[in-house]
C-alpha cells in the first residue's frame, strides 16, 4: 500500500513498493497521458514532475515517490485550461505521431520553470534524451520558444 499525491489528489494505491511509478499512473490510476516508451528511462515518454522535477516515472518506484507531489500531463496547469507549454504545443501543431509529445512537454515545462528565457542552444540541450521518433525536433524547439514567450506575456 502507497499514498501518493498525483494532480493534486492524494491516493491510496494496493501495489507492491517496487512497482514502478508508471504502471501506478496508467494502469491503477488511469491516467494513459504518461507513455510507456522503452522501460529503461532512455525516451523520455514517461516523464512526469516530482516535486516539480523532470522525471522518467518508469525508473521511480513507488516507495520512492510516497511524500512527494507528482504531476502528470492530465493535471501541468492544475486540471484548467492549457498550460502555456500546451498552448504553444497547439499552435505551432507540433505533434505527428503525438507517443512522446507529452514526455516532451512535461520536460519542457521543468526545463522553462528554471530558465524563463532560454536560448535556443539551451532548448536542444534540455531536451536532449527526449526521443521523437517523427522527427519533430525544430517544431519541438519553436513551441518551447513560443511558449516562453507566452510565460513572459510576449
Amino acid at each position: 500500500m502507497a499514498e501518493l499525491t498525483v494532480n493534486g489528489v492524494t491516493q491510496v494505491v494496493d501495489a507492491p513498493g517496487d512497482t514502478k511509478l508508471l504502471w501506478i499512473i496508467r494502469e491503477h490510476l488511469r491516467l494513459t497521458g504518461t507513455k510507456f516508451g522503452c522501460g529503461l528511462g532512455l525516451c523520455g515518454a514517461c516523464t512526469v514532475h516530482i516535486n516539480g522535477e523532470a522525471v522518467r516515472s518508469c525508473q521511480i518506484e513507488i516507495s520512492d515517490a510516497e511524500g512527494a507531489k507528482i504531476t502528470t500531463i492530465e493535471g501541468l496547469n492544475g486540471g484548467s485550461g492549457y498550460h502555456p507549454v500546451q498552448q504553444a504545443w497547439a499552435e505551432i501543431e507540433v505533434p505527428q505521431c503525438g507517443y512522446c509529445q507529452s514526455g516532451q512537454m512535461m520536460n519542457a515545462v521543468a526545463f522553462l520553470n528554471t530558465n524563463p528565457a532560454p536560448s535556443e542552444a539551451e532548448i536542444i540541450d534540455a531536451q536532449q534524451g527526449n526521443i521523437c521518433r517523427c522527427i519533430t525536433y525544430n517544431r519541438i524547439k519553436t513551441a518551447i520558444k513560443r511558449a516562453s514567450e507566452i510565460m513572459q506575456g510576449a
